[in-house]
Order: C-alpha cells, then structure tokens, then sequence
C-alpha cells in the first residue's frame, strides 16, 4: 500500500488506511532512533528545502533530523536572511527554489491554504508543517502515535482537548485524525476560543475542565496563542489558568489517572502547571521523540513511493 497523494496537506479526509500506514511506518523507524548510527539510505540523492516563513524550534529541528536520518540534502530557508524581506512572494521563492532541482518542499505559513497553494505552483512533494490556523498534520500524527503506543489501540480511547481550540491548527488536525481512528474527542475551553461550528467535525463541547477530567483518559493541553488572537477573548492569564489550567490538584479528582500532552512551547502554569507538565503522567518529551520518526515515515512515504 501507499498514499493516495503526492503530498501531505493535512489529515481532514485522509482514509484511516492511510493514517495507519504512516503511523505503522514510524514504528520501524522509532528503532532506528535508538541505534549506535541513526541514520538509514531511502532518501540518499533526494534535495529537501525547509521553507519556514513563521518562527519554529521543534518543528523545524524535527523535520531536519528526519531529513538527515534519511540521508537526504537539507536546505534551510528563513524569510530574515531571504528575498521575501525584500517583497518576493511566495509562488516567487517557490519557483526560484524549485529551479534548483529540488525534491521535496517542507512549508510553514501563516496563510491557510498555502501548502495547498504551493502544490500548484512546484512540481515537488509538499509537506504541510503548519498553515495558520488550519492544520498541523505531522503534529496530529505523532500525538497519535504516542498515544497508540501507550494504550495500544486508538479505537475507543476518550481524548479531550483543552484551550484555544479556535487559534490551534492542532486541535484540527488532531480531532481529524483520531476521529478517523476511532476515538472519541472532545474539546473544553472558553467560550469565545471555540468555534461555534466545531461540533460539525464529531467532537462533543465542554466549558468546564472539572466536568469533562473523570470523563477522559487523555487530555491534550494546547497553548494560549495570544500572537494569533484579538484583544477580549479571556479576562486575563491568571483567571484562565484558574477555570482552565490543567493542574495536578485537578486532574487528581479523575478515577483514574489521565495522559497529559502538549505539542509545545508551553506556558508553564497559565495552560499546564508545571508540576505535571514534569510528572509520570506527562508524554510530552515522547510527543518530541516520536515527531521525528512520524517524519521520517511520511518523508520516506513521499519520496520513494509517489
């Protein structure tokens, strides 16, 4: 088997045969993270660019070690020490990019739709690594894949996902690719940082933590995006932190104990206390390790079979 499409845009309509696939693949490549030399041929020959048009620190060291693992050439691209500082659009840099015979695009845009746009303009595959405020799929994957592999099995597993939901192209990635799954997903915040039609996608709506905490077994905490936000949302930090701060005190009235992750950076003690963030129930440094073997899989997906 193999992926229907020679790129990766996002994970809303992608068949759960697919997904399965890509996380099934990460798996070799997991034990290839943990041997003496951690690096393997399939990609020897291919020419990736990394075009990163927003800040990013895990996500872009993850696809270059993916890269690298992969044996595959690596191209940074930033906009500060580029032509786009001087006006040069996208299809422009894109063009230029691929005149240089590259193979492969990674691309991180504030515009949604702009890996969809790329794939129009470039012959090579793209890879979506965030388009504003619409999708995140490598992050959804390996939040997957960290959750299957702790609880074996994504089908029936309860996940909730607390805060900014309106802001977080993770947030819809994830309720795509879980739903698909089998899970049950859920999203709890304020008001005013939920879409109103969210519940179109298959997810149940809570405004309380304390109500949904005995009702899960994961709760993916998602940052306060206060740079894509408008003024007015939230009284303020400390009044969110207070109704929906997962805390350790909280999360201790579940019957069981609950999963927490967290696709970073976080804000210590405004969505995440950071006790927990630290403690036995936290996956978030996996969430980390796990990322760059999603990677490698779709990297290697893409590259040697479309």
């Amino acid at each position: 088997m193999k992926l229907t499409s020679r790129h990766l845009l996002g994970l809303d309509g992608m068949a759960k045969e697919e997904l399965a696939l890509i996380l099934d693949t990460a798996v070799s490549f997991r034990e290839v993270l943990d041997r003496p030399i951690k690096k393997v041929p399939p990609l020897q020959g291919k020419t990736v660019v990394n075009l990163f048009f927003e800040s990013s620190t895990r996500t872009r060291i993850s696809f270059e070690l993916a890269e690298r693992r992969l044996s595959a050439d690596v191209v940074n691209f930033t906009t500060a020490a580029s032509s786009v500082s001087k006006g040069e659009t996208l299809k422009d840099t894109a063009r230029n990019i691929e005149a240089m015979k590259i193979d492969m695009v990674v691309i991180r845009h504030a515009a949604p739709g702009s890996a969809h746009f790329l794939t129009r303009v470039v012959d090579a595959n793209v890879i979506n690594a965030g388009d504003g405020t619409h999708e995140h799929p490598t992050q959804g994957l390996l939040d997957m894949y960290t959750l299957r592999e702790k609880f074996g099995t994504l089908e029936g597993l309860r996940v909730c996902i607390v805060g900014d939901i309106s802001h977080s192209r993770v947030a819809r990635s994830n309720i795509f690719g879980l739903t698909t799954m089998g899970a049950k997903v859920s999203v709890c915040g304020p008001a005013t940082l939920i879409p109103k039609d969210i519940e179109q996608l298959g997810v149940k709506v809570y405004h309380r933590l304390d109500g949904i905490i005995p009702e899960v077994d994961v709760l993916n905490v998602l940052r306060i995006q206060l740079e894509r936000q408008k003024s007015g949302l939230f009284p303020s930090l400390r009044e969110y932190h207070r109704f929906f701060g997962v805390t350790k005190e909280k999360v201790s009235k579940a019957p069981k104990p609950i999963t927490i992750m967290h696709p970073g950076p976080i804000n210590r003690d405004v969505e995440l206390s950071a006790d927990l963030a630290d403690s036995e129930h936290s996956v978030i440094l996996q969430q980390v390790t796990n990322g760059v073997a999603i990677r490698m899989a779709v990297l290697y997906l893409l590259g040697t079979t479309n």
